[in-house]
């Protein structure tokens, strides 16, 4: 089995980090068909299949779907630390340009395996403050 490479949605630079540092084959494949789920009117509360965050920072994504018409913009629960978290859209480019405090970028969490829906950790975290594992 040949090794799973990284892609980009949109291949290309954002603010000097490609999204082939945050999303494989595999997960972007997930993504997008949790997407074509939705557009296609169904009603699902899916599991986050990626959860993003700044090691040097307090912000933290839990991401379900991409849009497949629109592969730079995604689904998921956000934090930025602030105490808000909300469910929302965001768009992978900016994530792959967020700089933390000490100008570090967003990583990919490799080991996340979701343990709830996505509206199940909206729910906590909204009690919370913040996204809870």
């Amino acid at each position: 089995m040949p090794p799973r490479r990284s892609v980009s949605p949109n291949p290309g630079s954002y603010g000097g980090e490609t999204m082939s540092n945050l999303l494989t084959q595999d997960l972007l494949d997930r993504l997008l068909e949790n997407g074509a789920r939705t557009a296609a009117g169904e009603d699902t509360d899916f599991e986050p299949v990626a959860k993003f965050f700044t090691p040097d920072g307090p912000a933290t994504w839990l991401i379900s779907e991409v849009d497949p018409s629109d592969p730079d913009r995604a689904f998921g629960l956000c934090d930025l630390g602030l105490g808000y978290p909300e469910l929302g859209y965001v768009r992978l480019s900016e994530l792959a340009a967020i700089r933390g405090r000490l100008g570090l970028p967003v990583e990919r969490d490799a080991h996340f395996r979701a343990e709830r829906t996505l509206a199940e950790y909206a729910r906590l975290a909204a009690a919370e403050g913040r996204i809870i594992r």
